[in-house]
């Protein structure tokens, strides 16, 4: 006879791996009637973050849990995630460049079709897997796309210079593979790169 999981449990687990948030069918997954899920928003124990997204009230606080908020705002219907935090943003989580973004950059897909919160900037583009990792829970291009998407951008030469030479010095990118990427890329972003002695 199997011992059925406690809900605090199974939802401490996956609260865990999302900075303390979790959506309302996570709750519901691990246990949580919705009608317990009332009681606990209203006993304080879960603080509501947006639709069906809640907190966990006591769990600690950590410097980049507001991007696996927005995670978990972009999912679809599925529950599946649709963001990535990307462009100026990804470049200052990487620590490649001292660039303070006005707004929180995302890439989303061409057919995401909900409203950005405030001070949150969306790319449409349809990346493959291979262009995101995961990183503290929450989505991120990976250091080599993010280069490439800060040369297509309004980002200036100085800040796209010291981020590609932070990301060789740091061995998040390799060179022959950034040229590779450079020679498959829009004639804007070679041009780009080019201004930079690159490939």
């Amino acid at each position: 006879m199997t011992t059925k999981p406690d809900p605090r449990t199974e939802l401490y687990a996956i609260a865990e791996r999302q900075a303390g948030y979790f959506t309302a069918s996570q709750a519901l997954e691990a246990g949580y009637s919705r009608a317990s899920q009332h009681y606990q928003h209203k006993a304080g124990n879960w603080r509501r973050e947006g639709h069906g997204i809640y907190r966990l009230e006591r769990f600690p606080h950590t410097p980049d849990e507001h991007y696996v908020l927005l995670m978990l705002w972009s999912r679809d219907r599925a529950g599946t995630i649709q963001a990535a935090v990307s462009h100026e943003t990804a470049l200052q989580a990487y620590e490649l460049s001292d660039v303070m973004p006005a707004s929180i950059h995302l890439t989303v897909p061409r057919s995401f079709r909900k409203q950005p919160p405030a001070g949150v900037q969306l790319h449409r583009q349809d990346l493959p897997a291979s262009d995101m990792t995961e990183r503290a829970g929450y989505r991120i291009t990976t250091p080599l796309r993010t280069l490439l998407d800060a040369a297509a951008s309004t980002l200036s030469a100085e800040h796209l210079a010291t981020a590609v030479q932070a990301a060789l010095d740091q061995g998040l990118a390799r060179k022959r593979l950034l040229e590779a990427a450079i020679e498959d890329s829009p004639d804007n972003v070679k041009a780009r790169f080019a201004r930079l002695g690159l490939p």
